[in-house]
């Protein structure tokens, strides 16, 4: 069972969220918060598996409680809802935060549960629009665009053929085993793959390798 805490100050939202999660059998939310600081206190109390924080919460900043978070229950992964107009937030997420899954609150039900389920299983999870958004963040501009791009594309070419696969399907979502079961490969030799892909990209979590895949126009397999 995964359990899974719920940190938004909209009692709607947080509402929402339970009654979403709540129709997955595997999926147990164990706790609320409202404030940055209580999702802390109740992270390092009910120790869940997957945290979803509201990126933007009184009571302290939500990506320095999910870095919190992430310090001090290493076991819990971070999801952050998003809304747009976010990319700024989004962006320190991905580097600061330690955040490994990203979703817009007005996105499809099934994206939160395939989000909490894939996080918890140790993958990164972008919903297409956050990718979306990000890389148009980032690539704001047509020069810039061209840039970034030559840029992520350069970092790619540092990768091996097989590593270039791993990260496809790491991009998509899947965790370490489901990769493994495509690309018939052992477990542990996936997780030696994606250590040696965050190295060659130059990024700290599978997150922010899934951007630079979708910056790069890698495609989905």
């Amino acid at each position: 069972m995964i359990r899974v805490l719920v940190a938004d100050d909209e009692p709607m939202v947080r509402t929402g969220v339970r009654a979403i999660l709540s129709t997955a059998p595997d999926i147990d939310v164990v706790a609320e918060a409202a404030r940055c600081d209580e999702a802390v206190r109740q992270a390092r109390t009910h120790l869940p598996h997957v945290a979803v924080l509201d990126i933007r919460m009184p009571g302290g900043d939500g990506i320095e409680a999910a870095a919190e978070i992430r310090r001090t229950v290493p076991g819990t992964a971070v999801v952050m809802l998003t809304t747009f107009g976010q990319d700024d937030y989004i962006l320190r997420a991905l580097g600061d935060g330690g955040a490994t899954g990203f979703l817009i609150k007005s996105g499809e039900p099934e994206e939160l549960i395939a989000g909490v389920r894939a996080v918890a299983g140790g993958a990164a999870y972008l919903s297409p629009k956050v990718a979306a958004r990000v890389v148009a963040h980032l690539a704001s501009g047509a020069g810039a665009a061209a840039s970034r791009r030559a840029a992520a594309r350069g970092r790619l070419d540092t990768l091996t053929t097989r590593e270039r696969e791993v990260l496809i399907h790491l991009a998509a979502g899947l965790s370490n085993r489901q990769i493994g079961r495509r690309l018939d490969l052992a477990e542990g030799t996936v997780k030696a793959h994606v250590s040696s892909i965050l190295t060659r990209l130059g990024v700290g979590n599978r997150a922010a390798a899934a951007v630079t895949a979708h910056e790069a126009g890698l495609g989905q397999p």
